[in-house]
């Protein structure tokens, strides 16, 4: 039996989302983040970077392309498959979480319901 893996930190989950429709750069992959997490997480470029340098090292993501645009190197970056994976295995951890919660919730609503005095 494999041992599950700690859950995903919520900027590390949305920037792992980001990349799973295309390559993006840095500044795409904050906007993008930003978008899918509903504002939630705004990631600094010291944070995305760090991040980014961090998932590359667990091959997580990969540096897709490098360019330089205005004298400065651009890097796009992919999701790889191992990124993939982790981040349907995190989804997959926050569904159940979310439904010990939600049957919990509709368990309770029908105890009362049925105890309520007529």
């Amino acid at each position: 039996m494999t041992k599950p893996s700690a859950p995903m930190r919520e900027p590390t989950y949305f920037i792992l989302a980001a990349l799973q429709d295309e390559p993006l750069h840095g500044y795409a992959i904050v906007k993008r983040a930003q978008e899918l997490s509903d504002g939630r997480v705004r990631l600094t470029t010291g944070t995305l970077y760090a991040a980014l340098d961090r998932l590359n090292g667990e091959e997580m993501v990969r540096v897709a392309e490098e360019t330089v645009v205005n004298g400065r190197a651009r890097r796009t970056y992919e999701l790889t498959e191992r990124g993939l994976s982790a981040l349907h295995e995190e989804a997959a951890r926050l569904i159940a979480a979310a439904r010990v919660v939600r049957d919990r919730s509709v368990r309770s609503t029908a105890a009362t319901v049925r105890t309520a005095p007529a």
